[in-house]
């Protein structure tokens, strides 16, 4: 009977290029920047990695099809790349594939690298093509903010929420984020911001204003895992192992009749709840030192803080505004500044998202530096409310 991955993968190096408006580079420079960490951080050669993974979801814009890219950017030895995608979620694709080739015993080294250049497109919001005649199932249908305006009108309706409390609570999620990005030298926005400044900006889709709206980016994230016998002849020490990785994707039931109410993320509950049983962690709320989740539009963050059991049903707008997921609060959230301060460049978030827990948990992270976390959990989400793919991973010190 599978048992699940914990402890069975350790990172052994990982690595994430300044993220932001880099017209001074394409896709190739971006791979090339967060791989050039990566290897470093992992001492080891490039010819000692057995297979790697390459997610990006515009291959049209970015760098081509196919697992060649990667290869070639960065002279790989002839090994095995596969390419991957899974909408917003690609990134977290790519790292569960080189986790799960080595928990599986088919690689002593693989590598996982997402990449996008977002920039390119021309457009303000991520690109989306257009369905013809017949959309699909799957399809959202609608602009971004105006999918997720959805679930801030849903969730204040099940949960009686009045619309000004609502405000308040998501102008505090990004003044938070922007506070913490503004310590990062990688981020794309680095400039903090007020209250007042949230709740006076221009409306994009009620509720959501101007600065509750992650930016649009180019960036490339990259990790080298092995398993934790062969990271310890090595010579590592302070050994981060993969504790869970899971992925849940919607079957049409949220989109296909009124069980669900619009107002929760159903794919982002199941993901979590598989990943903490994994791990094996059964109080989240006490266990779990740190987060980043996919916070593409703060409402989506708060949404996501009670689907993650990390705040009760209605309460994760007291949380916010307790100061429960600041940088001084029990469970710092978007401590790097999130997709809010990064953008989200759609193969690279989910990489870029563990990249910080990762230096989070290595005592690496500079400014940003909590004290002494010991689990960080990483949450990506793929698509709009209604449709999506939710992955949950969940990383620590190796035991």
């Amino acid at each position: 009977m599978a048992s699940g991955i914990k402890d069975k993968v350790a990172i052994l190096g990982m690595g994430c290029s300044r993220f932001g408006e880099r017209w001074d580079c394409g896709g190739e420079e971006l791979m090339v920047e967060a791989f050039t960490e990566a290897i470093a951080d992992a001492g080891i050669d490039v010819s000692e990695i057995d297979a790697a993974w390459f997610s990006t979801h515009f291959e049209d814009i970015n760098v081509g099809k196919g697992g060649l890219p990667l290869s070639i950017s960065l002279r790989l030895p002839n090994i095995a790349v596969t390419r991957v995608e899974n909408f917003c979620a690609s990134g977290s694709e790519a790292f569960r594939g080189a986790v799960y080739a080595v928990a599986s015993g088919a690689c002593d080294i693989a590598l996982a690298v997402g990449v996008e250049k977002l920039k390119d497109t021309g457009y303000g919001g991520l690109p989306a093509g257009g369905g013809g005649t017949l959309n699909p199932q799957w399809a959202a249908n609608g602009s971004a903010p105006g999918n997720f305006a959805q679930l801030a009108s849903a969730y204040r309706a099940k949960h009686g929420v009045d619309r000004d409390d609502l405000k308040r609570a998501i102008g505090h999620i990004s003044v938070k984020s922007h506070a913490n990005g503004a310590k990062n030298p990688k981020a794309h926005l680095r400039k903090e911001i007020t209250e007042e400044q949230v709740l006076n900006a221009p409306m994009i889709a009620e509720p959501l204003g101007l600065f509750d709206c992650c930016g649009v980016s180019d960036g490339a994230a990259a990790a080298i895992v092995t398993t934790p016998e062969i990271a310890k002849r090595l010579g590592r020490s302070n050994i981060v192992s993969v504790k869970a990785l899971q992925l849940a994707l919607s079957n049409g039931s949220e989109a296909g009749h009124n069980s669900w109410d619009g107002s929760y993320f159903h794919t982002t509950r199941i993901a979590a709840g598989k990943a903490y049983k994994e791990a094996g962690i059964d109080k989240p709320r006490d266990q779990v030192s740190m987060f980043e989740c996919h916070d593409c539009f703060s409402i989506t963050e708060l949404v996501t803080m009670e689907d993650l059991q990390l705040s009760p049903e209605g309460g994760a707008i007291k949380d916010v505004m307790d100061g429960f997921y600041d940088a001084d609060g029990q469970i710092p959230c978007q401590i790097d500044g999130g997709l809010k301060c990064f953008g989200h460049p759609i193969g690279a978030s989910g990489i870029r998202m563990l990249y910080e827990m990762y230096l989070q948990l290595q005592g690496r992270a500079g400014e940003r530096q909590l004290s002494n976390p010991s689990i960080g959990m990483t949450h990506n989400l793929g698509g709009s409310p209604m449709s999506n793919v939710a992955a949950v991973c969940i990383i620590g010190a190796y035991d």
